[in-house]
């Protein structure tokens, strides 16, 4: 069942992530969930790191730090994607 949520929180986070972004992303839907996933795992990471991961009630902090990992790693990676498709064009 943590895989399902992965892919489910993944998939939600990604596309809210490529809804934050200026101008239209590029890479495919399954590469804006693995980057959902990455980026809630960061969020994760970051929350645990500075204390907030667990509180009473909704983990509103954790949740935003979720996001904006998500933000960050779709945000990279569709500058990557799109620089490797390019690059394999060229050739």
């Amino acid at each position: 069942m943590g895989w399902l949520w992965a892919i489910i929180v993944g998939l939600v986070l990604g596309l809210i992530a490529k809804a934050i972004l200026p101008g239209k992303q590029q890479i495919p839907l399954w590469l804006t969930i693995v980057f959902g996933m990455v980026g809630s795992l960061l969020g994760n990471a970051v929350a645990t790191w500075i204390g907030v991961n667990d509180t009473s009630g909704i983990d509103w902090i954790r949740h935003l730090l979720q996001l904006i990992g998500a933000v960050a790693v779709v945000g990279v990676g569709d500058m990557l994607w799109v620089s490797m498709k390019g690059s394999r064009q060229r050739s």
